[in-house]
């Protein structure tokens, strides 16, 4: 519950949610969804009004520095002091903790030495993301919370956040993430928790949620020298579309036998496609089908 205007307001309702070690858990949900909320509660940034939160078997609001030394969480807006210089303010962050990570190593891991003399404040926001990444990873945690942390990165350091991510899921971390980039989550996700106006409405493994059959979508794609009639009569379950001369899209719950349908129908117009493409269903399409296409 929060506060607004005076009245008490339900943000969350029911959500239930587990992340377990040696996985990356991907919490998904438009804006205004209760993601951040619910992260919130769960690194004991905020009280929940209601229900039960544990982070490594203990209460996160009540917990001390024993518990938080083994947490660590990567904000999308950082929190980074805007006068300090990346290499310095990493060294400050490590000497916080018993145990941390290697600095130069980590340093080096994630291309902070190419602007190290630069303050934070004039850095990319790229740059910031990769210091803020490095600065939740040096204490060497358990859980590992990350919002956002493939926002505004180029290709390259996209691959090596993504490398990095895997590995220490393969060392047994715990690793939560937030990401409006649907298709990091699908690369990334072992586990995935949709929520919207504050309830949880879908949940499972991406294979788990994008195996329905009958969401498919299916591409064939082929040159022809003229405009041909589309078989739509023969598949009436289908949408079948030119969207542009020569190249063809059908839709819909596609079956072997529909297939044979489209083979015959080359035939008769002697037809060989050029290229024959199959898209599955992805997890952006079950996103949206949730949240809806307008904007928020």
């Amino acid at each position: 519950m929060s506060s607004l205007d005076g009245k008490m307001v339900r943000v969350l309702d029911g959500v239930s949610l587990r992340a377990e070690t040696g996985r990356v858990t991907a919490l998904l949900g438009a804006n205004g969804a209760g993601k951040t909320t619910t992260l919130e509660c769960a690194q004991g940034l905020q009280k929940p009004s209601g229900g039960s939160v544990r982070l490594l078997g203990q209460d996160p609001w009540r917990a001390g520095a024993a518990l938080r030394s083994r947490v660590g969480i990567m904000l999308q807006e950082g929190g980074l002091p805007p006068a300090v210089r990346p290499l310095a303010l990493l060294q400050h962050v490590a000497g916080m903790y018993a145990a941390p990570r290697d600095v130069p190593g980590l340093a080096d891991r994630l291309g902070l030495n190419s602007f190290a003399r630069t303050p934070v404040r004039r850095l990319s926001g790229g740059q910031k993301q990769r210091l803020a990444l490095a600065c939740a990873l040096v204490g060497n945690p358990e859980v590992l919370f990350l919002d956002e942390p493939s926002a505004g990165l180029d290709p390259q350091s996209r691959n090596i956040v993504f490398e990095l991510i895997n590995e220490l899921r393969a060392e047994g971390l715990a690793i939560v993430l937030t990401t409006h980039l649907l298709d990091d989550a699908q690369k990334l996700a072992d586990y995935v928790y949709i929520i919207d106006h504050g309830r949880l409405v879908r949940h499972g493994t991406v294979p788990d949620l994008t195996r329905h059959a009958a969401d498919a979508v299916r591409e064939l794609h082929f040159e022809a020298a003229e405009h041909l009639r589309l078989p739509s009569a023969r598949l009436p379950h289908l949408t079948i579309t030119e969207p542009t001369p020569g190249r063809y899209r059908v839709s819909g719950p596609l079956t072997p036998e529909d297939l044979a349908v489209l083979a015959a129908w080359w035939a008769e117009e002697r037809i060989l496609p050029a290229s024959i493409a199959l898209t599955s269903r992805s997890l952006e399409d079950v996103f949206l089908d949730i949240s809806g296409r307008n904007i928020r």
